[in-house]
């Protein structure tokens, strides 16, 4: 391996000013989270603006479920992001090809399998959900078409997360930069000026994500001798030392995503009950979400590989700054979210014209900043808690925040005290702030000094 081209993929982030260069590997994973924010929401705004709240609300619950599939992607490529951020701070180049074979062979195969049960299930999803009947036959497309791309998604993320375990977070960026642009243009087209209506929607985002998997994959193919991995057929296997790692790490991490996502789908349920238009709002306050999080989850990724390579070198000083500096940007950008939502009617009019729904957004806007500041925090922890390797600390965020809190608090308040939709918004909101808790305690204890444990 040239040196040249081992410096092209892996970055060494032991060394250096701390900030300067979390910023330089967090940026273009700002950028990225951007475009994949905004091509997130470019479905609500084509689809609320030309089709109006019976498209909302099927691209709502659509994207609710599509996110739900995803959870093993989300997970397992996380996780193998931290083992391979591990493996590159302490120099073990032959378990990074491992790795490498090792997410290929069970991330695409087990993405096939959830696409072919989840479509043949498809009727009784929605049902379960209480898709409203004014939306049902618009959802069911968009909910068949990404369900038939799902591969493109777990592809993406996989090699996404190949890349950035090993430092390169600028091609990941590119990569969604094109799924992003292909995403909004093809939006439009398809929706506006062939009539497609919610199907064009999703088949555009399935183009997007396609191409984009297709472009990062012969990327990596063309720099396959900086890491080792031929993409012949042998290669991909499932080598059971790296297996039992990628396992042990990425089921609690796994189990978190799904945990959220399913306590989302179930609040997605219980507001299905009252009203499309209600149905819609909820598309907007995920949107919104969404568009926030995937941009503080920028400084989480760069922050986890950050602390993974210093952990594993021991340079406990670099870890604290890390922390520390996520930290001060979580805070400025929750201040920055606040103030957008000054005047918030105008920040709804962006997804829709409908009057029901732009009458009704107001109950909106207090659990959209507290979820703001809960997803701000949120980074801190889960950069300490991811970089640490732990998953049993995994799993138990897990099951408090994404199942007990979120559920729990949105009952509480949606029911008991009778908030109805506003009730299950807060709870959400008020849950966010959990993993920090969590966090807070694992980071005074020191148990993060400890050896990994995956």
């Amino acid at each position: 391996m040239s040196q040249n081209t081992q410096k092209t993929m892996i970055r060494d982030m032991t060394e250096g000013p701390v900030i300067p260069l979390l910023l330089r590997f967090a940026m273009p994973l700002f950028i990225s989270n951007a475009l994949q924010a905004i091509y997130n929401i470019v479905d609500m705004v084509v689809v609320g603006n030309y089709i109006g709240k019976a498209g909302m609300s099927a691209v709502s619950i659509g994207g609710d479920i599509l996110h739900l599939l995803t959870f093993v992607a989300m997970g397992f490529s996380s996780a193998g992001q931290i083992i391979i951020a591990r493996e590159v701070g302490a120099g073990r180049k032959d378990e990074i090809r491992k790795m490498i074979g090792t997410m290929f062979t069970f991330l695409l195969s087990i993405s096939v399998v959830i696409s072919i049960v989840c479509h043949a299930l498809r009727s009784q999803i929605l049902e379960l959900l209480n898709t409203p009947a004014a939306s049902y036959s618009y959802t069911m497309d968009y909910t068949v078409t990404c369900i038939v791309g799902l591969i493109f998604i777990y592809g993406y993320n996989l090699i996404s997360a190949i890349l950035r375990g090993m430092g390169d977070s600028r091609r990941p960026f590119l990569f969604i930069a094109i799924a992003a642009i292909l995403n909004m243009v093809l939006d439009v087209l398809f929706v506006k000026y062939f009539n497609m209506e919610v199907f064009g929607a999703a088949l555009a985002t399935v183009i997007g994500q396609g191409v984009s998997f297709l472009v990062s994959l012969i990327y990596l193919y063309r720099r396959k001798e900086s890491f080792g991995f031929d993409f012949r057929l042998p290669s991909f296997r499932i080598d059971p030392d790296s297996f039992r790692r990628l396992l042990a790490l990425g089921i609690p991490m796994a189990i978190q995503s799904a945990a959220i996502n399913i306590s989302k789908i179930v609040l997605m349920a219980w507001i299905n009950i009252f009203d499309v238009t209600y149905s819609a709002l909820a598309g907007i306050f995920n949107k919104v979400n969404v568009m926030y999080n995937v941009i503080t989850q920028a400084f989480t990724t760069a922050g986890a590989t950050m602390v993974g390579q210093n952990l594993a070198a021991r340079k406990y000083r670099r870890v604290n700054k890390t922390l520390l500096t996520i930290l001060l940007i979580g805070a400025l950008l929750s201040l920055a979210g606040t103030l957008l939502l000054k005047d918030p009617d105008a920040v709804y009019a962006i997804f829709t014209g409908d009057l029901d729904v732009l009458s009704a957004a107001g109950v909106l806007t207090l659990p959209l900043i507290l979820c703001f500041y809960g997803a701000a925090t949120r980074s801190v922890s889960f950069s300490l808690i991811n970089g640490s390797g732990k998953p049993a600390l995994n799993l138990a965020v897990a099951i408090i925040d994404g199942m007990l809190a979120r559920i729990g608090l949105a009952a509480l308040l949606g029911f008991a005290f009778h908030l109805d939709c506003y009730g299950f918004w807060m709870g959400d909101a008020l849950a966010g702030f959990m993993p920090f808790l969590i966090g807070l305690v694992f980071y005074l204890s020191g148990r993060w000094k400890e050896k990994e444990t995956v």
